[in-house]
């Protein structure tokens, strides 16, 4: 708006409109505050809780260290041994000649360890003790006396279970 006075333009003060404004609603901020605080109840415990990743850890060096003694098994054509040390852990040792059911030598890892280790970070165990086996030079998984198994399955926490298949010792969740 102009006013004219004497020969003098004078603009009188206006808010300026903006055609965009910027910014957030109240509603908007009170959404994002409650949306956090909903995470902050249900997701951060999970996140700082480390039991359920030490799980998911352990099941993989589980399936690793199976896989291992079955591959060696196979390679070397000889019986390879797996004594799980109750709850929390695996020992590997080998037959010492071709055809024998008994492991009478230490086997080194996966991880060059001698003899083959395998043991839980504390707060991690299998859900139930595991029953020990031997994978024979073909790879299948065979009792003390050298007769097949049933399939194996092995739980760990609230990860996936690790199965030794009957009949072929083929290792997977």
């Amino acid at each position: 708006m102009t006013v004219h006075h004497r020969d003098y333009e004078v603009m009188l003060w206006q808010p300026a409109r903006m055609p965009h404004q910027r910014g957030f609603t109240l509603i908007e901020l009170i959404m994002v505050i409650v949306l956090l605080g909903v995470l902050a109840v249900f997701a951060a415990p999970r996140i700082f809780n480390s039991n359920d990743f030490n799980a998911r850890g352990f099941h993989d060096e589980t399936l690793s260290f199976l896989r291992y003694a079955q591959k060696t098994a196979i390679a070397q054509r000889r019986t390879v041994c797996v004594a799980f040390a109750g709850m929390t852990g695996a020992t590997l040792s080998i037959a010492s000649l071709p055809a024998t059911p008994t492991c009478n030598t230490a086997l080194r890892g996966p991880k060059g360890d001698s003899p083959g280790t395998l043991t839980a970070k504390p707060g991690v165990a299998y859900n139930g003790p595991p029953i020990s086996f031997n994978f024979d030079g073909l790879g299948q998984p065979i009792d003390a006396a050298g007769a097949l198994v049933a399939t194996q399955t092995i739980q760990i926490g609230n990860a996936a279970n690790v199965i030794v298949e009957a009949g072929t010792g083929y290792v997977h969740e």
